[in-house]
């Protein structure tokens, strides 16, 4: 009689433990650092600035455009006269690894 008392109680501590693992991996289980093309931006301008100067922020607007997992942020140019290149630098969604970062000429 006492082996069928425990029956009940060790299921339910094993749908419990499973209910557990279950709501941990949910949380864990998309988190991206880089959520909108706002934060991309913003990621991007903190590690141009280092690299290019505070010069590197005349090139706002900063686009971002998101393929798969990676932002890919760029700079614009004032005008169409305007010589040089702009700043890309490619971001990863999920946990905000810088990929590449590129100036043109």
């Amino acid at each position: 009689m006492k082996n069928l008392l425990r029956f009940p109680i060790l299921v339910g501590i094993i749908v419990v433990c499973f209910l557990f693992i279950a709501f941990v991996k949910m949380q864990n289980a998309k988190i991206d650092y880089v959520p909108n093309e706002e934060t991309a931006i913003k990621v991007a301008e903190v590690i141009l600035v280092p690299i290019y100067g505070n010069s590197v922020l005349n090139e706002r607007p900063f686009s971002a455009e998101l393929k798969g997992n990676v932002w890919t942020v760029t700079g614009s140019l004032k005008s169409d006269s305007q010589k040089g290149g702009v700043a890309i630098i490619e971001i990863q969604k999920s946990d905000c690894k810088i990929i590449s970062v590129t100036h043109g000429k």
